[in-house]
């Protein structure tokens, strides 16, 4: 099963952030925080690397349900998404599969709420 499902945008960089966070929001989810991996590689180790965002993003309600069903799925939270730059003018715009991520958990309550906030990411996604 695959860990992410990924789309290719018809924005540059910036704007696949915006859209995918917008997106999001549709969806009840908030952005927690927003990695720069090309500013923390350059600073920490003074390398170049590609625009690379990392999003951590959450919806209050199906984190409560999960850490309600599943007392340490904290380890598990928040849901991260990705965008990249790939090549000139190519964005992709990545977010994690809950399903393939809840494979460890043997919690069949788990399996039902990763389901539902598939569905949402993978909307959030679509109209990226």
């Amino acid at each position: 099963m695959q860990y992410y499902f990924e789309k290719t945008t018809n924005y540059d960089f910036d704007q696949s952030v915006e859209k995918i966070s917008e997106e999001l929001k549709k969806e009840g989810f908030g952005i927690l925080a927003e990695i720069d991996m090309q500013k923390t590689l350059k600073e920490k180790i003074n390398v170049d690397f590609k625009k690379y965002k990392i999003l951590e993003a959450c919806n209050p309600p199906f984190a409560y349900k999960s850490l309600l069903a599943e007392d340490n799925i904290g380890i598990m939270l928040p849901c991260n998404i990705v965008v990249k730059e790939k090549g000139e003018n190519i964005v992709t715009v990545s977010v994690v599969n809950p399903v393939s991520a809840m494979q460890g958990v043997n919690n069949p309550e788990m399996n039902k709420i990763a389901s539902e906030i598939q569905a949402k990411l993978k909307t959030a996604l679509s109209n990226v």
